[in-house]
């Protein structure tokens, strides 16, 4: 995994700004801490800071190749799971490599294939490419987005980024945001938008979609949409297709040539992910498979069982060590020190984000870190396979609203009368262009349909906000994590399942559930959902409450926005949150970290207001 980052500007000389080149280039530093290098033509400049995981001799970028006359020139972020195949097709086709970085793959595709070889990769990732002969650069994002690229396009010119932040190093993008920015921030965060960059003007790659920037013009299209398809497979052949697709997607991602490990929450999915990990590192005799699992001070304590967490996750955790016998790792982390993490949260993002659920991912990869540079996750299963409760919930699942932020009168409610007066009308808008593009078949019950609009509701919105998530707090630290569930033939198989299959035995994720039944202890594979892990302990609400009390005294562009005598109530009675904020579990505590969040995001990027 890396950073990339290119700018483009008609009849400028990019060598003249090589100052500013360097300054965008450190901005990815936390991405690509291992190598830098910068590629200049003319007009254009590409950037890319490496982080060593496959070939390091052989993988360096920016990465340069000729072809019949023609220099071609790539910067790469991200891992491809077909490498060898892709390759095998290649050499057939007369193209030779000298290493087996996936890096000249995805570039040979590219000079042989064209636009069209985005069909051809499965992976994760975001990359440039620079072709001399047109001086024109194709960019293209994965087809599931768990790979970032932002961008900005501007009279003349183009400016690109892993990050916001490599956007706004340029100077030619402000941290101004409009009304829609507001929106998106206080009615819809820490989702956003799909495209959506929050600043004035700043856009991202949909998931599936590629672009080439060509006389200074930048033409978008998807290559790759959720389609909808009938299901003709019986129940055993899905059940069977399930754990295939599922473990042929895991064991593609074991491949690195750097130290690997796995989280494990004692969950379903991280469950599945270690188990056969486990067994595909056994047979090749490949050493024992390490596990970490993340907890909290005194959490044990002050654990409270809720229709959301019904249990704790610890003695879960043991039972799979004991079962995948794994190399086991319990990261403690401090609640003082989650707080604080806070502010390293919203530096990662770039926004306001999910919190504590952001602060206790970034403090933990940080932690594995120290001894692992890749590690293997198992986000996304309960987007994928209705995992949440509002997928089971008849009466939130025919709600006309986003099910996991139902009402939006606590988020008005922190505001001054008259702030973002259209800010429920905004949401509503984005709810019922998302239902409207889900694709359907005429035969689907009202039912199907329903779970469909669902399918594609998570989609696009919750699982992108994890996966950005999971992307930024890990490369935070130059940890790259790897989500096998987001295979993208994982995620079409599953949007044209049928929901009598897809909750098999009326579970949550039931027909994954029996699809590795066989190799998971019967609790486990059993194991209500349970969520990522939260701290239970008193100091954290505490702490919050210091640190708001401190935000209300200032008075700044932030606080003016804010109903002080609103943010005190919520201070005074916590309890009376019962609507979460976002999710299942962010209520009072994180209500109050995301106004630490903001003030901290206004602040450190000079955030103007138009």
């Amino acid at each position: 995994m890396c950073g990339i980052g290119g700018w483009i500007e008609n009849n400028s000389r990019m060598r003249e700004r090589f100052g500013v080149l360097n300054k965008m280039s450190d901005t990815l530093a936390r991405r690509g801490p291992d190598e830098n290098g910068i590629y200049v033509n003319g007009d254009t400049a590409l950037i890319h800071r490496r982080l060593t995981v496959i070939d390091p001799e052989n993988g360096k970028q920016p990465m340069a190749a000729s072809h019949k006359g023609v220099t071609f020139v790539i910067v790469y972020n991200g891992e491809l799971y077909n490498t060898d195949e892709l390759r095998n097709e290649l050499k057939s086709k007369g193209f030779h490599f000298r290493g087996h970085s996936d890096t000249e793959v995805v570039l040979k595709a590219y000079i042989h294939f064209g636009e069209s070889c985005a069909e051809r990769l499965n992976g994760i990732f975001a990359f440039a490419i620079f072709r001399s002969d047109t001086r024109t650069v194709f960019l293209c994002r994965d087809r599931i987005g768990v790979k970032p690229l932002f961008y900005y396009e501007y009279d003349g010119g183009l400016v690109f980024g892993s990050e916001i932040k490599t956007l706004l190093a340029s100077k030619v993008v402000k941290p101004r945001i409009d009304e829609s920015g507001l929106c998106e921030i206080f009615f819809l965060g820490p989702a956003r938008t799909p495209s959506n960059g929050i600043f004035k003007g700043v856009k991202e790659l949909l998931p599936g979609e590629c672009a080439v920037y060509d006389s200074c013009k930048l033409d978008c299209r998807k290559y790759f949409s959720i389609e909808a398809r009938e299901h003709t497979d019986s129940e055993s052949e899905t059940i069977e297709k399930t754990r295939y697709l599922l473990t042929d997607a895991i064991e593609r991602q074991l491949i690195s040539d750097v130290p690997m490990c796995f989280f494990l929450s004692g969950g379903l999915d991280s469950s599945i992910i270690v188990q056969t990990a486990s067994r595909y590192r056994k047979e090749r005799k490949l050493g024992k498979t390490i596990t970490y699992s993340v907890e909290y001070d005194d959490n044990k304590k002050f654990f409270k069982r809720s229709k959301f967490q019904p249990n704790a996750d610890f003695e879960y955790i043991s039972m799979m060590v004991k079962s995948a016998d794994t190399k086991h790792n319990e990261i403690i982390l401090d609640n003082y020190q989650l707080v604080d993490a806070l502010s390293d949260s919203v530096l990662a993002r770039d926004l306001p984000g999910y919190v504590d659920v952001d602060s206790s991912l970034l403090l933990f990869c940080r932690e594995i870190k120290q001894n692992y540079t890749v590690a293997l996750s198992g986000e996304c299963a309960d987007e994928l396979f209705g995992g949440y409760p509002w997928y089971h919930n008849r009466d939130i699942l025919f709600e006309d609203c986003f099910p996991w932020s139902r009402s939006q009168k606590i988020r008005g409610f922190i505001l001054k009368d008259g702030i973002l007066p259209r800010g429920e009308e905004y949401v509503r808008q984005k709810y019922l262009d998302t239902i409207r593009s889900a694709p359907k078949l005429k035969t689907d019950t009202k039912l199907e349909a329903r779970m469909r609009e669902m399918f594609y509701l998570n989609f696009y919105w919750f699982m992108q906000c994890l996966l950005e998530r999971k992307d930024r707090c890990s490369m935070y630290n130059g940890l790259e994590v790897r989500v096998p569930f987001c295979d993208y033939r994982l995620v079409e198989y599953a949007y044209n399942m049928p929901w009598s299959l897809k909750a098999y035995g009326g579970r949550e994720k039931g027909i994954v559930r029996k699809a590795f039944e066989d190799i998971l202890p019967k609790e486990i594979a059993w194991r209500k959902k349970s969520p990522y892990p939260k701290t239970h302990n008193p100091i954290y609400f505490n702490e919050c409450v210091l640190r708001v009390r401190n935000i209300l005294k200032k008075k700044n562009i932030f606080t003016e926005l804010l109903n002080k005598k609103a943010v005190e109530s919520i201070i005074q009675s916590p309890d009376k949150i019962t609507e979460p904020w976002y999710g299942q579990l962010m209520k009072a505590p994180q209500i109050l970290a995301y106004i630490i969040e903001l003030d901290i995001w206004f602040e450190k990027y000079n955030v103007e207001i138009e």
